[in-house]
């Protein structure tokens, strides 16, 4: 992920394999997006992607 401001503005959603809609949990800061997600169900923590201006990264990337 190139951006790396806590501030900067994301798009936090869950893809199911099993369905190809994905459904946007959060806009707003990083920081914020992250909480939001460190608080899911760890099999919604799988499917979690966070969306920036220029990149997309899987949310366990980033916790790893």
């Amino acid at each position: 992920m190139r951006t790396v401001s806590a501030n900067a503005s994301v798009r936090l959603y869950h893809l199911d394999e099993g369905d190809p809609v994905a459904q946007t949990l959060f806009y707003g800061s990083l920081d914020e997006a992250l909480a939001v997600a460190r608080q899911q169900p760890a099999d919604v923590q799988a499917g979690l992607w966070l969306a920036t201006d220029n990149d997309v990264v899987a949310f366990l990337d980033l916790e790893a």
